[in-house]
């Protein structure tokens, strides 16, 4: 399967290449960077401390997604928006690990899902989506007596707060209460705050160090507490999960899918 990689250059888009080369039928059709890069014309390959691909990283999306099946996004809200529009008019599966995407940006990759696939989520590790199917459930099962807190913690160069995957875990615990996460979603403390209200989901965020990601999903009630934890220690897993989702969305018609979707753990 030919896939494009946006971003090439980055931490992600290092790693996304490495792991496209090394998945046995999958090759690197293209690659982009930003304008201005430092990386642009450089050999994508080369970039990630590979042999050289002869895919050079060029600084237009439409020129690394002119061969390609499907292209994997790690980038950001705006690029993201700007990619599912190029996406739709060419027909190319998007795969979208960008995180920080408002109600509203998710609602441009659905217009633009119309016309093409996209598999959207806030992690695309198996582990995570594993995770989230049991916040689910143990959020139904339990009921609003007891509290739910997720703590989350990445490193100190992370840009959004909380993680894409803490709002993942969080909708995943709303889904099995019935409710809301917008409407009942606490997301800072600070103050007088007065007593927690029942049925609130609060978010915890930790920022610090090297840490790669770590999720704690707590259901706290009268007198125990059970905790589901997830630690991601590479991110190889990230780019792992983001090349299965390519490939499961190779030749399927418009729609937007979840990584739940690809893993076979839609509820």
């Amino acid at each position: 399967m030919r896939l494009a990689v946006v971003g090439a250059a980055g931490r992600m888009g290092r790693m996304l290449v490495k792991t496209i080369v090394e998945t046995d039928g999958c090759a690197l059709a293209g690659a982009s960077e930003r304008p201005g890069s430092d990386a642009i014309g450089q050999d994508a390959g080369v970039l990630a401390g590979l042999p050289a691909l002869g895919v050079a990283i060029v600084d237009d999306p439409r020129l690394a997604i002119d061969a390609a099946e499907a292209v994997i996004d790690f980038t950001a809200p705006e690029a993201t928006k700007a990619l599912a529009a190029l996406c739709a008019e060419r027909g190319v599966a998007q795969i979208v690990g960008t995180t920080g995407l408002s109600a509203e940006d998710l609602a441009v990759l659905r217009t633009a899902a119309e016309r093409c696939c996209i598999v959207q989520s806030g992690n695309m590790s198996l582990g995570v989506n594993l995770l989230a199917g049991l916040a689910r459930q143990v959020s139904r099962t339990l009921g609003p007596e007891f509290d739910v807190e997720i703590v989350e913690m990445h490193h100190r160069h992370k840009v959004d707060a909380p993680s894409g995957t803490a709002l993942l875990l969080g909708e995943a615990a709303a889904q099995g209460r019935g409710i809301d996460l917008a409407e009942r979603a606490v997301r800072a403390r600070d103050g007088h705050t007065g007593p927690r209200k029942p049925g609130d989901i609060g978010f915890a965020t930790l920022r610090g160090g090297s840490v790669v990601g770590e999720h704690t999903v707590i259901f706290a009630g009268a007198g125990e507490r059970i905790e589901l934890r997830h630690v991601a220690e590479d991110r190889s897993l990230f780019a792992a999960g983001a090349v299965k989702a390519a490939l499961w969305a190779r030749g399927r018609p418009p729609g937007f899918h979840s990584m739940a979707d690809v893993l076979g753990l839609t509820p």
